[in-house]
């Protein structure tokens, strides 16, 4: 969503490498005028928004998710939900009503912050046929588009000339490209891989949990229908492994690497798996504090940042703490817009501001490669 586009005759002249690793996940699709998006599948679909107070409340919640088939937005399992957190859930219309029932039974804080999927998804995408396409040499970025699209019109500009006289950025626009096409055609919201399973009809595993480092712990499931499916080994999915065997071979050139995602306006760092500070946590803590900072004074947009298992939730087999284990010293993960009155839902029209937000923070980070940072001293001013 956020690739620079930069002239290819400066990628020889670089002197050290940095890797931005961009992850869509969740993107729209377009259709003809008058057709329904999706076969209108997300007629009557609600979102709703919990907030359980006590543990008891979280214990009910937890009951009563866990006997539906919903689709979790934030967190992203039943088993990460905790007191006083947020739980955004989308719901399909036929247990809509079922769920507002045993909802005020418990007496629980809610509301429903998405009335009708559908209608949201159309109001983003419904003049999508009638609008001017971009050309191959005029890419808009403000607009969503398909992994065609995508690919075919990735190219390099001005924007980061000074760093990249000393830097490599090697980007991939796309990461899932099988469950990116599918989120187009099929189901607006899928986000797993779409590898099939022999045993179950379930399809998919979610890539951000099968990378080797604590593989399948705590975080991650190991049923083939979860949303959070670690998969049947580490780098069992192809994408996983070609990105993995592309570190591999250049991780001693390899500063830095980002994995983009969305949403909750996050910048996070290892550990993902476990409680504990990384050994050089003050360098990674201050490009951080920089990179945020640098974001914040583009709009105003505030984002937390911090190491992911205590920011977010503990989770088992991420890309971040694979890349860090692997020796790349600067390894982040961007929870982009919003902090969930869109959520995936994000519009066209906050592309351009998320993105420009986000490559100041993207430089902040790529400049921080360019000093020599003492674990042991004070953090350095954001420049």
């Amino acid at each position: 969503m956020c690739g620079s586009r930069m002239a290819l005759d400066h990628m020889r002249a670089f002197l050290a490498s940095f890797l931005l690793l961009c992850v869509i996940i969740c993107i729209h699709v377009s259709c003809p005028v008058g057709a329904y998006l999706y076969n209108n599948r997300y007629a009557g679909d609600q979102v709703f928004r919990i907030t359980p107070r006590d543990h008891e409340e979280v214990r009910a919640l937890k009951k009563i998710l866990g006997q539906m088939e919903v689709d979790f937005w934030q967190p992203n399992s039943v088993s990460l939900i905790h007191q006083n957190a947020t739980v955004d859930v989308h719901v399909k219309r036929n247990d809509t009503q079922g769920l507002h029932v045993r909802l005020k039974r418990e007496r629980m804080d809610y509301k429903v912050f998405i009335s009708n999927l559908q209608k949201e998804i159309e109001k983003q995408t419904g003049y999508r046929s009638s609008r001017k396409r971009r050309s191959e040499s005029q890419y808009d970025y403000e607009v969503y588009h398909s992994l065609e699209e995508a690919v075919s019109s990735y190219q390099y500009d001005s924007v980061m000339t000074q760093l990249l006289n000393q830097l490599n950025f090697y980007i991939m626009p796309v990461f899932n490209v099988d469950g990116y096409r599918f989120s187009w055609n099929t189901d607006r919201f899928w986000r797993k891989t779409r590898s099939k399973n022999r045993k179950f009809h379930c399809r998919g595993v979610d890539a951000n949990r099968n990378w080797k480092v604590k593989w399948c712990d705590e975080g991650a499931s190991s049923h083939p229908c979860d949303d959070i499916y670690c998969g049947p080994f580490p780098e069992s999915e192809p994408e996983v492994k070609a990105v993995a065997k592309f570190l591999r071979k250049h991780k001693k050139r390899v500063k830095a690497y980002i994995s983009i995602h969305a949403y909750a306006q996050m910048l996070l760092y290892p550990y993902s798996y476990k409680y504990a500070t990384i050994p050089n946590f003050n360098c990674v803590e201050s490009a951080a504090q920089n990179a945020v900072s640098a974001l914040y004074s583009a709009y105003g947009v505030r984002y937390r940042y911090g190491p992911a298992s205590t920011t977010l939730y503990v989770s088992s087999g991420s890309s971040i703490d694979w890349a860090y284990r692997n020796g790349i010293p600067y390894a982040f993960a961007f929870e982009l817009r919003d902090t969930g009155y869109f959520g995936f839902l994000l519009p066209e029209s906050l592309i351009n501001p998320t993105c420009t937000e986000t490559m100041r923070a993207v430089k902040a980070i790529a400049s921080v490669l360019l000093k020599k940072c003492d674990p042991d001293k004070e953090r350095f001013p954001y420049i």
